[in-house]
């Protein structure tokens, strides 16, 4: 058995992102770049105007002077202008050579002998200057962070119309026991529905995997087989149940015989002791707990940095949120227990009766905390650190999550 810490450095260290793929940006948006971008030119290309206007020379302020013409977005501007002339320039229009500001139009009075410049026009005003943006030759892109909406426009900007990325995790998912029926299954009154598997797919969506669901398999060694041979092309399959010490517990036994690595069987933490991780072939595999509540708490501690390894992000240590407790709270001591609670952007309130069977508390579940076992008591107002569920962060730096 490893601790909490021991468990995630395990992950840190043996899990790396999967291979690349080239594909248009369009359909990059989460997905994880795999290699620095450079701008191919500068931006802005050319200094154009801020704001719809005038440009003027500084000595003109407080005279009357002449249009000679009007520039557009998109127009190649008049070569030059003289003292005593302005251009009518529009937002995003070069400006011409010799223009040494940028005069909004609502500062001007047009005359009929002319236009009113104002009496304060300060040197290089309301122009944007080429590369004040992004310098041709600089890193706008760097690799291992996600892509997002805005990344494309910085990716359009360049000109750039496909993007490398690494692949998105591929995923397989059982669950064991012959109990467990599919939610669309009937149901006799001595079985289960499996709210696991369907509960993981969800998250490992949402987390940016490809996943791919087996019905339950059996008890026996032989149907698990089975169903881990029917997943090898997988990068991780996680299962649920059948990692006790139970009669028909076989899930371990029927990984080993099929030659799993197994870096470690069973975490110091409550709930979810009996986790194991592992690897078979080129394929990561999680065990997880069959009791809902259990199996959840250990897919947010551990799966979930695991698959964000995999995507080939940065970010996969679990981020942060300083907060206080909003009431006491009195809880077994002696292991490292996970908490679960509700957030609301300034306390953190444990959720009153949450046992490892449960499922109805994940739902009411903004983050977790995690007590060290020599506590048992948590006061009103202590400052704690919150894992959250609900609100995708993570982060890139390693901190300690422990509340002593």
């Amino acid at each position: 058995m490893v601790s909490i810490n021991e468990a995630l450095q395990i992950i840190y260290k043996e899990v790396t992102p999967k291979s690349r793929e080239i594909i248009p940006i369009e359909a990059s948006v989460g997905r994880i770049v795999a290699k620095d971008y450079k701008a191919r030119f500068d931006l802005p290309r050319f200094d154009n105007s801020a704001m719809d206007g005038y440009a003027v020379k500084v000595d003109d302020a407080d005279t009357i002077v002449q249009l000679k013409e009007i520039t557009y977005a998109g127009d190649e501007p008049e070569a030059l202008f003289n003292q005593g002339e302005v251009i009518k320039i529009m937002t995003g229009a070069p400006t011409p050579n010799g223009c040494e500001a940028i005069v909004p139009i609502e500062d001007v009075v047009v005359l009929e002998e002319g236009i009113k410049l104002p009496k304060n026009i300060k040197k290089n005003m309301m122009i944007r200057w080429r590369g004040e943006d992004i310098k041709s030759g600089k890193t706008f892109l760097f690799a291992h962070n996600k892509i997002t909406a805005y990344t494309l426009a910085n990716l359009a900007s360049q000109g750039i119309t496909h993007i490398e990325v690494f692949r998105r995790p591929k995923v397989v998912i059982f669950s064991t026991g012959e109990e467990l029926k599919a939610h669309y299954e009937k149901i006799e009154k001595h079985q289960l529905y499996n709210s696991n598997a369907p509960m993981f797919y969800a998250r490992a969506i949402e987390l940016g995997a490809d996943v791919s669901y087996l019905s339950s398999a059996g008890d026996s060694i032989e149907e698990l087989k089975s169903s881990v041979s029917n997943a090898k092309d997988a990068d991780l399959i996680l299962t649920s149940g059948g990692v006790s010490v139970g009669d028909k517990d076989f899930t371990k036994e029927a990984f080993s015989q099929l030659g799993m690595k197994t870096f470690f069987s069973g975490i110091d933490i409550k709930p979810g002791k009996p986790t194991t991780i592992g690897k078979l072939g080129n394929c990561f595999v999680i065990n997880l707990p069959g009791n809902p509540l259990a199996s959840m708490v250990n897919f947010e501690m551990f799966v979930k940095p695991t698959l964000l390894k995999l995507s080939g992000t940065k970010n996969f240590y679990h981020a942060l949120i300083e907060t206080t407790l909003s009431s006491d709270y009195t809880f077994r001591a002696g292991k490292n227990s996970v908490i679960l609670g509700k957030w609301n952007g300034s306390t953190f309130s444990p959720i009153a009766n949450q046992k490892p069977g449960m499922v109805s508390p994940m739902s009411l579940a903004d983050g977790m905390i995690v007590a060290s076992k020599e506590i048992g008591f948590l006061e009103q107002g202590k400052r704690i650190k919150m894992i959250p569920i609900k609100i995708s962060l993570e982060s890139d730096k390693e901190e300690d999550f422990f509340i002593m």
